[in-house]
């Protein structure tokens, strides 16, 4: 059986069942979030552990440690970890609920268009994820505990908080993620109307600077993982124009089998209008 998206639902709910089913979707998704960080919560030793290999692996062998200097600092770490991993645990049911009371709304035709973007979000800000984590952070790391030795006559050593370190590495994945989700925004604007693909093709110098702008703003300030962000968004900027064209391409392909098609039925009814002799 083929898979079948239903169109604009017929019922005209009053404005207050809308309300409740809004509040019933809100609860159903903080409950999830609530649940998703008691269990991350639980496991906060293991997801920071999880964090902290990419430093591990920076430093030599046996060296290297984490210091906390407030008494109360782990502790609120191990609370940020848990938020922070909740929220991507509890992300699915969180989206089913949005769509859930977004798609009765939609025209079946909409949401053919939409759910690919839906599909594409957490597919895209993954793949950022996870070129930070195992890419971009262990050489920034290494770069960056380069900077060790004799300064001055004293042993310049570094010894990383973890409040500090945890900012650092939540820096890097956002910072990843979110940007990885830049053919989304164009791809949206585009069939909204508000962009055109040749209006971004004549700015791609301008984009270009601004990506490497962009870079330098939301990563830590070193070149490396400036570098490593903005030559993956590059890559997703061209390919988004390449989407852009097929999409066209294949609009144009509709509309001339619709006029030809048109233009055969005029065809067949002129023909039939014409007497005979």
């Amino acid at each position: 059986m083929a898979f079948k998206i239903s169109d604009l639902d017929d019922t005209q709910s009053p404005l207050l069942d809308h309300l409740i089913e809004l509040r019933g979707r809100l609860v159903k998704a903080v409950l999830a979030f609530l649940v998703a960080f008691a269990i991350c919560f639980y496991f906060a030793d293991i997801i920071f552990g999880w964090l902290v290999r990419p430093l591990t692996q920076a430093f030599p062998a046996g060296q290297g440690q984490l210091i906390y200097t407030r008494l109360y600092e782990a502790f609120f770490v191990e609370v940020k970890v848990a938020l922070f991993a909740a929220f991507f645990l509890a992300f699915p049911i969180i989206a089913n609920q949005l769509w859930a009371f977004v798609a009765p709304g939609l025209y079946a035709k909409e949401k053919r268009a939409f759910l690919p973007f839906l599909i594409a979000t957490p597919v895209l800000f993954t793949m950022g994820g996870a070129l930070a984590y195992f890419v971009v952070m262990p050489l920034a790391f290494t770069w960056f505990l380069g900077f060790q030795g004799e300064a001055g006559g004293l042993q310049a050593q570094a010894l990383p908080a973890m409040g500090d370190y945890l900012d650092l590495v939540m820096r890097f994945i956002l910072a990843f993620g979110v940007s990885f989700l830049l053919p989304v925004l164009l791809l949206l604007l585009n069939r909204a109307g508000l962009v055109s693909r040749e209006q971004l093709v004549s700015a791609r110098r301008y984009v270009i600077v601004a990506i490497f702008a962009v870079a330098a703003v939301i990563t830590p300030p070193d070149v490396i993982s400036q570098i490593m962000l903005a030559v993956p968004l590059l890559v997703l900027f061209e390919g988004s124009l390449l989407l852009m064209k097929r999409e066209e391409k294949r609009a144009a392909d509709g509309r001339a089998e619709q006029e030809n098609g048109t233009g055969g039925e005029t065809s067949a009814v002129v023909s039939a209008s014409e007497p005979t002799e």
